[in-house]
Order: C-alpha cells, then structure tokens, then sequence
C-alpha cells in the first residue's frame, strides 16, 4: 500500500504536505511543535488535523505490518496464489485482511477438523465442484472407513458437510456482503432481561435500523446489557442472508447437489455465520460509538481547559460539604495560600451566624474580590449563603463582590493524590481540594492539568471506553492546549511542564529542582544545563517556555530560539529595536510591516510567510495569553430557585457539558438546563457541537421546569445570541 498516497487522498491535502508531515513524524519531533514551528513544511495543518493524520497513519502502517505477516504465514503453507496475493494487497482495513486471511489460520479442533481427519475432504471438494457422477449416497459409500469413524455413507456426508459449512463460512466475499446487508437493513433490538424498572426502561422494547442508531443508544444498550438489565441482539432476515449465500456461493440450479450445499449453507449461517457476523457487527456499532464519544470528550475539553483565567484577583474558594462542613480557602492572585478554614452552613442558625462572621473577616482581611463555589454536595446550600454574605458585605462595608460556581469534577481525585500531598503536606485532603476549587477559577489551565483528564468529566459513557484510546485523545487535547498558551518556566508546576512539548515527568522534575537550587531562570539558554533535557528536547520544548525575567524579551513571546535572528532583523527593517518591544514602543509596528509586504519581507528575512505573521504576532503582543481573546467567565451576585423560574423567561448561562443529544447549561439555579439537540438551532444540526462548546456564554429560553424531578428545559430556537 502506498501510506503517501493513501493519506493524501483521505485527508485531501497536497503529497507535499504529507510527505514533510510523515518526515517530521519519523524524526521524532512533537505534534505541538511541528504545528507552531515548522508551518511552512506542512502547509499551515493545524494540531487537530496532524494528529488525526498521525493516528491513521499509524494505523495505515500496522495494517502493511499484518499485511506482510499474513503474505508469510500463507506463503509458509505453500497456499498463496497470484490472485490471494493481490487481494491481500488491495485489502484496506484489518477486518478485510483478517477475512482473507480465515481460511490460512490455524484452527481450533471443529467438526470440520475432525471430518478432515476421517478422510473427508476429497468427497467434501467434490460435492462442491459438482464432478460426483451420480448420486451422493453412492459416492460418500467409497468413504466409509470404519477405522477411522465414517460407519455409513450417511455419516460421511454429515462430515462433507460440516467441512463445506466450515468453507463458506470462511468466504471473504460471503462475509462482506453480509455485513453490509446487516449495516444497511438489520437492526440492533433489545428486550428486558429482569421484571423490574430501572433507568434502561426506554429499551425494554427497542429496535432500531442498525445504520440510524445513535451512538448513545448503543453504548446505553452495551451498559444495559452489561448490568443485565437487557437482552440485546442483531435482527436480520435469515432468508435474505441465505438467497446471498446462494448468490455469491452456490448459484442453486435445483440439483440434488445443490440442494445439499444449501442445507449446508443454512447449517453454516446457523451455526458458524450468523453469530459471528453479530459479534462483529455489535463490536462495529460499539467501536464507532466510542470513537465518536471520545472525540465529543475530547471538543468538551479543551475549551475546558482553555477557558479565559481570572487573573490577579484575590479568590475566597467554598468547598461545599454537609457533616464535614464547607472548607474555606483564600488564595492570591498567583495562587498562594493566603488562609483556611472550616464553617458549617447546614447545621442550624448559630453555626450558619458563626459562618458568616468568618467568611467576612476573611474577606475583609484578604481583600477578596471573588468567591469560586465547588458545584458538588450542598453547593445550593452553600450557593445561597455566599449570595447573603456577598449582600451583606455591600450593604454594610461597600464591597462589590462576585462569584462563580465551578466544577469539581477530580478534585478529590487530585486532592488524596500524591501530588497534592507533595504541594501541600501541612493542609488535610479536604482543605487541599477547596485550594484546588480557588485556582481552578483563577487559572482553569494549570489546575486541571493535575488530573487525570478522564476525571474532569464533560463526556458520556467515559467509563466504558476503550481506556488506552480515550487517553491517548484526552492527553494530546491537554498537551494541545498547554503548548498553544506555554507556561512560565519560573512559576509552573512539575505536571504543567510535563505536558510542554519535548518534556517528560521526569524532566519536568529536574526543570523545577534545577530553578530551587539555582534560583530562577533568567534566560531560555539556561534550559541546556537542565539535567537529561539534551539538545532535541530542547529544540521541542523552548518555544513554548516563557522566561518573563530574561533581559531578552523575545524569551517571553513564542517565537522559537532557532528565529531571534529573523526577528531581531526584521524589528531593525522597521526601524526597531528589542528595548522598543520591552517598552511597547511599536504602536505602529504591524502597519509598517503590512506596508512593506508579507512575501517580499519573508523572501528577504530568509523565512515562510506563516513564521513572519507568527513573530510579528508575538513581537506585538510579548507575553500574550490567546486566553484572554475569549469571552470572559460569567460571574455572579445573586441566585435564583427552580421555583422562581418561568416558562418564556430568557437567562445568560454557561454551557458546561456537549453531548449527542443535546447541551447542559448553567443559569445560575443549580441544576442545570438541557438543550436538546433539536432545540439549539433554528436550523438542521446532525451534532450539537457544530454550534455549542463548552464555556460558552449563552442565552436561552425556559420552556419547562420540572420542579420534582429537578429538571429544566431551555430552547435557543427564536433566541438572539
């Protein structure tokens, strides 16, 4: 197979473009620095599109590994024809190549087998080539051989035809016809298993087209089942199956021939085919569900994980809590602990008074400006009490302040880690989680990436994915999204170095204890004495580490190492100087750059017009976060109940989770709203992450509230945005 050609086609890109991105690959250079710094070799891809290239190139390449292992293993039999061959060459997935590879395998002992073994084939082959001269009986009575287990000619042909059932259920042609019959008209049906009710109720009597069903539904059938609360199969027409079987195999005239291969036939489709075409169908249907949940977790991700930070603001942290109480935490604006403490909002008038003396003095003391609730246990409790504190406090001290309740998800993951044990010994696990609920508000990015991605929950079904795959597409959207804001090489923790570009655990470690045995970094440069961070890791890694208290800025921008001479050339063209970036003295430094023309200043400076755009951006802008070009978090002062809520009132909320059917927003009264899919837009959506994201601010309409179930029904149809 031609992997070039294949990509080329499939990606519908230039072989150019593939070729330079397959090199790079080989090279052993990272996605996130291929994407950033070396743009002008693939045609400006960017990071999504490289990895999904480099997935399937993967995938293209153990499919030429299987593909010549299975060539060998045939080979090695003495069975392999000019025409095998070249139908092993053109297969273009591993089901392909495993079909034709069926009949070459080593078996297990079948009724097949063991007929072999009584001498039966000869009579098995000539039944199917129609050459019998005759009638069966009296040419399966030369195979009787007592000795070996044939007593009668009757039972010679029951082994013929175990061998022939064994035969066509081994056809490639057979099987992939078959499937896609299945794919197109067959159905994944699934009844109740147990005679009680359970949240699986829905499909105690489902059926459903095999190509139409949503891959939610396949994965709640997959978890039904698996609970056993379901019986779930594959329908199919049995007949339809057999007239293909005769199509493709037999070609029946009406002989007496032809009427035994079709009773082996319905023996093959009963026994052999049937179940085996719905075991693959079923793991089909369960594959392609994954692959499109873990690719809807991996878009709820990462504007997750790149939501705009609340920066240099002093944040009161509220992890809310019922017997243990609400743990407290105050930290700075760069995420030092400032304070704790303990208060019981829940357990009667004189605890909930001492609660609010505390949380005053606290924010009086700290001068804080706003307060983060974690949404888990009592957060509606602990929600209204802030709102009266936040009341008060105006009322009696002037204090303007906000809040915003954010997610929690991993917290006590992260807070009974090793980790939080390490950055925080003298705080107990619960504290360690308020700190985490604080500096999730205020730096949403460096937080998060101290969990296990798979923690953070804004998927479906996470548990029941295939965990390598789900990993691998989670870690590389957190390592997307740490490389596209960089990290500050002074400030960063071991895990958010881990994920820079280049660096490992390991190295990660030796950046930090390099910094607390010789102070901070004062430069880029200083990285190469940084132990086991040799010189590739270095080129990978650079570009996306900030060094704000360098004497050269350009260690505070993105632009890599490898360019300070392209941009320090292309500041002195435009009448520039470093020290003139440092002081943001070049107001009109993009204008005199556009007027002297993009393609003749990058032929001149000996660079790619995309590299040129990409340091003019960051000579303009030093130190830039692409954070802060987002919409800003919604935060708030006041609280609504599900009662207060109305039928056509409109409300601004955050969407905090995208899923096949729909969106979940926040509008400020605890639960949150769903939006079905087919309420999101006033047009056709196949998906609700073609208009939704999670993070996104926006307003919708109350077209239902269920106050005794707690559930809310938003619409966005008719809605200005």
């Amino acid at each position: 197979m031609d992997i070039i050609k294949t990509l080329t086609e499939e990606f519908g890109l230039k072989t150019w473009q593939v070729e330079n991105t397959v090199n790079l690959i080989d090279e052993g250079n990272t996605i996130p620095f291929i994407a950033r710094y070396r743009k002008e070799a693939h045609g400006t891809l960017d990071d999504q599109v490289l990895r999904e290239l480099n997935t399937r190139l993967e995938y293209l390449r153990n499919l030429d590994k299987r593909r010549e292992e299975i060539l060998h293993s045939i080979t090695e039999q003495g069975k392999l024809t000019p025409e095998l061959e070249a139908d092993i060459g053109k297969a273009e997935t591993l089901a392909k190549l495993e079909d034709l590879y069926r009949p070459y395998k080593q078996k297990r002992r079948t009724r097949a087998t063991m007929a072999k073994e009584k001498g039966l084939d000869p009579l098995a082959q000539a039944i199917w080539t129609h050459s019998i001269k005759g009638d069966l009986a009296s040419a399966a009575a030369e195979f009787i051989d007592e000795e070996k287990g044939v007593a009668t000619a009757e039972e010679a042909l029951a082994g013929a035809s175990d061998i022939l059932a064994e035969q066509m259920s081994d056809s490639a042609e057979l099987r992939g016809r078959l499937r896609e019959m299945v794919l197109q008209s067959g159905t994944l049906d699934a009844k109740a298993a147990k005679d009680e009710d359970s949240v699986y109720a829905q499909y105690y009597d489902y059926s459903e087209r095999v190509g139409k069903v949503a891959g939610h539904r396949v994965l709640a059938v997959d978890r039904g089942e698996k609970e056993g609360f379901l019986k779930v199969s594959v329908g199919f027409d049995r007949d339809k199956a057999l007239h293909c079987m005769d199509r493709t195999l037999i070609k029946s005239k009406g002989t007496e021939t032809d009427r035994f291969l079709l009773a082996a036939a319905e023996d093959a489709y009963d026994r052999l085919i049937q179940p085996s075409v719905e075991r693959e169908i079923r793991s089909y249907l369960t594959d392609a569900a994954c692959t499109g949940a873990i690719k809807v977790f991996a878009q709820n991700l990462r504007p997750l994980l790149m939501a705009p930070p609340v920066k240099n603001k002093v944040v009161l942290a509220l992890d809310p809590g019922y017997r243990m109480g609400c743990k407290v935490a105050v930290v700075d604006g760069t995420g030092a602990v400032l304070d704790t403490a303990v208060i019981y909002v829940t357990q009667g008038d004189f605890k909930y008074q001492q609660a609010k003396d505390t949380l005053k003095k606290l924010i009086l003391k700290h001068k804080v400006e706003v307060l983060s609730i974690g949404n888990g246990t009592a957060s509606k409790e602990t929600e209204l009490f802030a709102v009266e504190v936040i009341g008060e406090l105006k009322r009696e001290a002037g204090r303007t302040l906000s809040y915003m309740v954010v997610s929690e998800a991993g917290a006590s993951v992260y807070s009974a880690s090793k980790l939080a044990a390490e950055e925080f010994p003298q705080y107990d696990v619960n504290l360690r989680s308020a700190v985490s609920i604080g500096r999730r508000l205020q730096d949403p990015l460096a937080e998060l990436v101290k969990i296990d991605p798979k923690a953070i929950g804004v998927g479906q079904y996470q548990h029941d994915m295939p965990q390598k795959q789900l990993t691998e597409a989670l870690d590389g959207v957190v390592e997307d999204c740490v490389n596209a804001v960089g990290a500050d090489l002074n400030t960063a923790s071991p895990s958010l170095l881990s994920h820079i570009a280049g660096i490992n655990g390991t190295v990660a470690k030796n950046i930090v204890a390099y910094r607390e045995e010789n102070g901070a970094f004062t430069s880029r440069a200083q990285l190469k004495r940084v132990p086991k961070l040799g010189p590739k890791a270095y080129e990978q890694c650079a570009g996306f580490l900030r060094v704000p208290e360098s004497k050269n800025v350009l260690d505070n921008t993105g632009v890599h190492p490898e360019s300070y001479g392209i941009a320090k050339e292309l500041l002195a063209l435009c009448g520039y100087t470093l020290a003139d970036i440092s002081s943001k003295k070049v107001s009109t430094f993009v204008e005199d750059v556009k007027k002297m023309g993009y393609n003749d200043l990058a032929l001149k400076l000996g660079c790619g017009v995309p590299t040129l755009q990409d340091i003019l951006k960051e000579l303009s802008k030093p130190g830039r976060d692409p954070r802060e070009e987002l919409p800003p978090p919604l935060l708030r002062s006041d609280v609504m109940d599900l009662k207060d809520l109305k039928q056509g009132m409109e409300l601004k909320g955050t969407v905090r989770n995208v899923i096949d059917f729909g969106a979940f927003v926040d509008i400020g009264v605890h639960e949150d709203g769903l939006v079905h899919i087919s309420q999101i837009s006033d047009k056709y959506i196949k998906h609700p992450s073609e208009v939704l994201s999670v993070g996104d601010i926006v307003t919708v309409k109350i077209l239902d509230v269920d106050i005794k179930r707690g559930r809310i029904s938003l619409t966005m149809k008719g809605v200005k945005q």
